[in-house]
This record gives structure tokens, sequence and C-alpha cells, in this order.
């Protein structure tokens, strides 16, 4: 058998299994939207500054579907498509509905697209879309739970047509610094993800065939009054997905030394931080230079008319 010429890069052992039944209860991770909430509004602001009319949206990690009614809003005319791994969360996401407007309900009768929102559950790194049939791709904090970006990103390519936008946000390596710091004096087992570096996603977006990705990020503080309550978000945010991860439950002894860990870390104002890397990115998907045979793609643009 012979190797795939571009074998995948594994940005940690996630267990995808383990992810899917992570999120299988929506409830479990609503105490973490605080701050999903807040990224996408940042991501919003960001949208703004881009000029676009989409047909088609894919919310890639919908989740239970909290972007979704700011994104019909935004694009009335567009068929916004909702895509998880959970069927638990895509129910959650279609309960979420959207309240249309009168002149949103007017706009899709007349137009001849597809508007409104439809439930896909699927694998970020396997669409059930065709090709050449996405204007946007939106993804908020989602695809750090996928243990092969660069296919993921290959996939969105493949699903966007020519000079549509992808946006997305995930974590960065300074997350969660705080509890690893206070995980280091416990054991030496892996605890939480090795989130991937913002120039890396970068390069990953050029190999995937996107053109000029604009990256940046920023490091986001929650405090707690409590290490108990700090650990409880960390669960809503996923907890631990590694295939390496330590199993078992940390031992009485075990778990007195990681809430000491995190009290050490208390703040001039008495509290414990958590930080939060937030990545942000954004790429458009060029016209192709050459056919899928490889030959070169030569384009004749006609001369402006004389004066």
């Amino acid at each position: 058998m012979q190797a795939p010429a571009n074998p995948p890069k594994l940005s940690a052992p996630i267990d995808l299994h383990h992810v899917r039944a992570l999120f299988r209860r929506p409830e479990r991770v609503e105490a973490s939207d605080f701050l999903r909430r807040e990224v996408a509004n940042r991501m919003h602001e960001r949208l703004q500054l881009v000029k676009l009319a989409p047909l088609r949206v894919l919310d890639a990690g919908c989740g239970a579907g909290a972007d979704l009614p700011m994104l019909h809003k935004d694009y009335p005319a567009a068929q916004v498509l909702a895509l998880d791994a959970s069927e638990a969360m895509l129910r959650a996401a279609q309960q979420q509905g959207a309240p249309q407007s009168a002149i949103t309900q007017l706009m899709s009768k007349l137009l001849p697209s597809k508007s409104g929102i439809d439930a896909l559950c699927g694998d970020f790194a396997d669409l059930p879309l065709a090709r050449n049939t996405v204007d946007l791709v939106w993804s908020n904090l989602a695809m750090h739970w996928h243990p092969q970006p660069d296919r993921v990103f290959a996939e969105w390519h493949r699903v966007l047509r020519v000079n549509g936008l992808l946006m997305f946000s995930c974590f960065g390596p300074d997350t969660f610094q705080e509890l690893r710091t206070a995980f280091s004096e416990v054991d030496l087992a892996p605890h939480s993800l090795p989130f991937v570096d913002m120039h890396d996603f970068g390069d990953q977006l050029v190999e995937a065939g996107f053109s000029t990705p604009v990256m940046d990020m920023e490091k986001i503080t929650v405090t707690y009054d409590t290490p108990e309550k700090l650990l409880n978000d960390v669960r809503a945010f996923g907890g631990n997905p590694l295939s390496t991860r330590r199993k078992g439950l940390l031992g009485r002894a075990a778990q007195q030394r990681l809430l000491d860990g995190l009290n050490r870390q208390r703040r001039a104002d008495g509290r414990i931080g958590l930080t939060f890397e937030v990545i942000y990115g954004h790429a458009f998907r060029p016209a192709p230079r050459v056919t899928n045979e490889g030959e070169a793609i030569v384009r004749f643009m006609p001369r402006p008319p004389k004066k």
C-alpha cells in the first residue's frame, strides 16, 4: 500500500469518539457559552468589514446553534447550513430557530435561492457537501477539537466557491496555562490539549490553497472565586479529549494538590485567572491557476475601449 503524498498532520492525539461523547449533552457545555458568545461578537465585527452577499453559509461546528440567528439576520437571502458531529447539538440548534421578520419572509419567497436554516450531521474533514457550493464558512471555537486541521482546511477549501470566505476562531497554545501549571504539581500526564500555534495555521491555510490568510490573536482572562468553579468551566469547555489522557479519577491527595496549585496562582485581587488565547483567521479561496489535470489556466482580459 502506497503512503499518501501529503500525510495528515496531527495537532494532537485527539480521540474524536470521546469528543463526540463530551458534546452529546448540550446542557453539559452550556456553562461555557459565555466565551463563545463573546468571541462570536468579535468575529462578527471582523465580518462586517467584508462585503459579502452569500447564497449559502456553513456554520461548521455550530454546537447548540447560538450563532445561527445572527448569521441568518445578516444574510436573510442565504441558506444557512448548521453542521455538527453531535446529533444532540443539532437538535438543540434546530430548536434555536430563526425568527423571521415580514421583510425576511417576503425575500425568502421572492428570491430563487433556498433561504433559511438546515441542519447537517458530519465531520469537518469529510463534509456532506459538493465542491464549490458554499460562499462563507464560519466556525467559532470548534476547530481545535479536530486532530487533523490540515484536512479540515482542505475540505473547507473544497466546498467554498471561488472568492468564498473562510472565517474561524479557535484556541491557541496559551489557553489553560494556569491549569497546566497546577497539574504539573500533580503528575506528568497531559490534562489539556497542546493547542496549535497561529503561524502553523497560517501555513496550513496556504498549503490548502487559500490566498493571503490573515491571522491574529488576543488573550482573554476569565477570573474565578474558587478553583472548583474554574474546573467546572474547563469541563464545560470540553474537558480532556486526548487518547493519551490519564485513565481514572484523581485520588483525594492529588485532587487537593491540584486545588492548592490553583489557589497559589491567585491574583492581587484575590481571584484565580484562567487564560484563553483566541486565534482568529480569515482567508479567501482564489481562482484556480491549474486544472485538475495540472494544466495551467490562462485568463484573457478584454482591453478597455479606446477613448
